[in-house]
């Protein structure tokens, strides 16, 4: 086995730690929301993608926080973070939250 084989196995965020596998499982959400975004918008839950929009904005800094740093952790929940915004803009853009407002014409 190389050395940097052996190394990752046995690093305090390696396979053998749920600082690994914990990222590997959040990968399934990401994953299910990419799925998402070929649904009609009126299938998402406002509630639901604002919840985890929070969620992996919260875990980002905690995997910044956390000695030692989980960088896997961290990328994990950026682009959790990216799909869960982009779906919620869709379903706001549905509801008409970020509709093109025109202003009325002026009366001449």
């Amino acid at each position: 086995m190389s050395a940097a084989f052996k190394a990752f196995l046995n690093s305090p965020v390696g396979p053998k730690t749920t600082h690994f596998w914990g990222p590997v499982s959040n990968w399934g959400i990401i994953l299910a929301s990419v799925a998402d975004t070929k649904k009609p918008p009126e299938m998402i839950s406002g509630n639901m993608t604002g919840v985890l929009c929070v969620y992996s904005a919260l875990f980002v800094r905690f995997a910044w926080m956390v000695r030692p740093r989980n960088y896997f952790l961290m990328v994990t929940h950026s682009c959790n973070e990216c799909v869960q915004l982009y779906q919620l803009s869709r379903w706001a853009r549905a509801q008409g939250f970020l509709g093109n407002k025109k202003e009325p014409e002026a009366q001449e």
